[in-house]
């Protein structure tokens, strides 16, 4: 167990399981209204099935629109399946959903993006298993000076300031 709660993967698995559960629901019911779906992927990510001139076409990346024409969408606990017409020719794919680096829906202007920092910031503790050892350049940075500065400094209080609560804002303010 780790010493530290992982907000971040815990917020992509929410997210993820939302992506599963919009798809299965439009596996089942097919797309409601005006929606239509962005997904933007990995294409090398280990698990993503995809024609070989696809792969050669976007070797980093590729993007496909849930709209109008898609078949055999078939929603599993790791990823989905889907038809899609390239040029008139059917091509199924494969796309976990740890491959997904966006989802977007334009017509109710909603989207979520999965993004994975590179660098980390010297103080960040990485969640972990406890006993799991971290590699050189991914333990935290020392810094004697700013070190010694934050342990000498008093711990400064404005006794004049006071107490304030945490502010409540609504989610219904950033709505249109």
């Amino acid at each position: 167990m780790s010493d530290t709660i992982d907000y971040g993967n815990l917020m992509h698995d929410a997210m993820r399981s939302l992506i599963r559960k919009v798809l299965d629901r439009v596996a089942q019911d097919g797309l409601p209204g005006d929606h239509h779906f962005f997904i933007n992927f990995d294409t090398h990510h280990e698990d993503v099935e995809i024609a070989d001139w696809m792969h050669d076409r976007f070797p980093e990346d590729m993007t496909i629109v849930l709209q109008h024409w898609f078949d055999a969408l078939e929603v599993r606990e790791d990823g989905f399946t889907v038809t899609l017409n390239f040029g008139d020719s059917p091509e199924p794919l494969y796309i976990p959903f740890d491959a997904i680096n966006t989802f977007v829906d334009p017509s109710v202007e909603f989207g979520l993006r999965f993004e994975m920092q590179e660098e980390h910031h010297p103080d960040l503790h990485l969640a972990g298993k406890e006993d799991e050892k971290l590699a050189e350049e991914d333990q935290p940075v020392e810094d004697p000076e700013r070190d010694a500065t934050a342990a000498d400094a008093p711990m400064q209080v404005d006794a004049k300031e006071p107490h304030q609560d945490a502010e409540i804002v609504s989610l219904d303010s950033f709505r249109k």
